[in-house]
């Protein structure tokens, strides 16, 4: 049987990892490695216990770091690891620094890269998941993209064998995983009513790093009519502290909250009036349960979701969110934008029929 190392270390990633595990599992031999990129309980191993997904065979513990360090020391881990291990493939997802080390690590092993979530392009390269995806994308032996779209920007790099447009694996973990979380998290706990609420995500660092961006960021979100659930993320907790803006939420309609588990934020994102965020994942999640999201960003890699119009890009200091977010028209939901909802298969049938031709 043939051995695969998976490679994560952030919360989205622990996400996609649950639908491909599941198909992978059988056919062939996962051993699992968590980088420990993100560590916090509700941001990490929460994900583990709540998804179903079997432990991490390896956990390198490597915690928050500059992005020069933290991915020198996954680099350094994942090298040795591989060279324990001897796998016939490496399996890495989406565009952290877990992904990129992974990606280096098996590049200069000349051991097989397969990337899920490839081809995604913001076209900002002073994003550091900009960076981390084009040079995964460019040492990869499998590109498994979620739209076409991505297969024209690799298509426009010159990236052109062992390209799949498979779907979007986070689209497989929503529709698995929904109803499971409305059986197991109640709206009731959060103390709002279903439709009567924004639900707000923000980590970028763009976003954080900026102390009047920030702050132009949170007066948005106190000039909104309805309330809004605010989960912290803890880049963003620090950066509130740093620049002492905690003081604006008092009194206000914000509700700030310690971060969601998943099944949680899915529970939060089925039941909201609409979705401000700067993630890409919430971005989808907010299309696929059909609620009107709102980027606070000047550009997005999932372009589709704002060309069908279910997302809207913008500026938290010079766009007036609250009077877009009153003013947004209802538009009628365009289906199927990122799959059927079997990519996880797709990919391991690409990756047997990869090993079969071998």
């Amino acid at each position: 049987m043939k051995k695969i190392v998976t490679i994560v270390g952030a919360r989205p990633q622990f996400v996609k990892l649950a639908p491909v595990s599941r198909a992978l599992r059988g056919k062939f031999q996962e051993v699992i490695v968590n980088t420990g990129q993100h560590y916090d309980h509700n941001m990490a191993s929460v994900f583990f216990e709540e998804l179903n997904i079997p432990r991490p065979d390896y956990d390198l513990e490597v915690g928050s770091a500059s992005h020069g360090k933290q991915t020198g020391m996954m680099l350094d881990k994942i090298e040795q690891l591989l060279l324990s291990e001897k796998p016939d493939a490496v399996l890495v997802y989406g565009d952290t620094n877990s992904t990129l080390a992974g990606a280096l690590a098996a590049s200069k092993l000349h051991i097989p890269l397969f990337h899920i979530e490839a081809g995604l392009r913001s076209f900002n390269k002073r994003m550091p998941e900009e960076i981390n995806r084009i040079l995964t994308d460019h040492v990869s032996t499998l590109l498994f993209a979620p739209t076409e779209t991505a297969v024209s920007n690799l298509q426009k790099e010159s990236i052109v064998h062992h390209v799949y447009n498979v779907g979007d694996v986070m689209y497989d973990a929503v529709l698995y995983n929904v109803n499971i979380a409305e059986e197991k998290c109640k709206l009731f706990d959060f103390n709002v009513e279903s439709k009567q609420f924004y639900l707000a995500t923000i980590h970028r660092a763009e976003n954080t790093d900026d102390k009047e961006i920030l702050r132009s960021i949170v007066e948005s979100l106190i000039s909104i009519k309805n309330d809004v659930i605010f989960p912290l993320h803890p880049r963003t907790k620090a950066k509130l502290e740093e620049f002492h803006l905690f003081d604006l939420f008092k009194f206000s309609n914000v509700k700030v909250i310690d971060p969601v588990s998943y099944l949680e934020m899915l529970t939060l994102e089925k039941h909201a009036k609409g979705i401000i965020t700067d993630s890409g994942g919430v971005q989808k999640e907010a299309y696929f349960m059909q609620v009107p999201c709102y980027t606070l960003r000047n550009e997005t890699e999932w372009i589709e979701t704002v060309e069908c119009g279910w997302n809207q890009l913008v500026n938290p200091q010079s766009d007036n969110l609250a009077d877009i977010i009153e003013n947004q028209e209802k538009r009628e939901y365009v289906p199927n934008l990122f799959g059927d909802g079997k990519s996880s298969h797709t990919i391991v049938e690409k990756i047997e029929q990869f090993f079969n031709e071998q």
